[in-house]
C-alpha cells in the first residue's frame, strides 16, 4: 500500500499544506521547514500511541488537536534552527491534519 497514491507521502503533504496556507505564510517557509513540522506531528503521534495498530479505529476520537498544536509550538520554540511564528505553526499543523483527512476519504 505504500505505493498507493492515497497513502501518506511527504512531497504530497508539503504540496497540500502549501495550497492550504495563505500566500503570505506560504512564502515565508521552505519545504524543509514545513517537513520539520510534519515530523514533529508524527513524533507526537508516536509519543502518544497513535501509531499503534490498536489506536487506528479510535484515532480520530482521541486526537486532541489543541494539545497537538501546543506540543508542536513547544518543539519549534525549543529548536534553535527552526524559526517560525507560532500562529503560522498552528496553520501548518491544521493544514497537515487536513491532508491526512483527505487521504482517509480514499481508504
Amino acid at each position: 500500500m505504500e505505493n498507493n497514491q492515497y497513502s501518506f507521502n511527504e512531497d504530497n503533504a508539503v504540496k497540500f499544506i502549501r495550497a492550504e496556507l495563505p500566500e503570505s505564510i506560504r512564502e515565508k517557509y521552505d519545504d524543509d521547514e514545513i517537513l520539520s513540522i510534519v515530523d514533529i506531528i508524527w513524533d507526537y503521534y508516536e509519543d502518544n500511541g497513535y501509531l499503534s495498530l490498536n489506536s487506528i479505529e479510535t484515532e480520530e476520537e482521541q486526537l486532541d488537536v489543541d494539545d497537538l498544536v501546543k506540543y508542536v509550538k513547544k518543539e519549534v520554540k525549543n529548536d534553535q534552527e527552526l524559526i517560525m511564528d507560532s500562529k503560522d505553526v498552528e496553520l501548518i499543523v491544521k493544514a497537515e491534519l487536513d491532508y491526512e483527512e483527505s487521504l482517509e476519504d480514499f481508504i
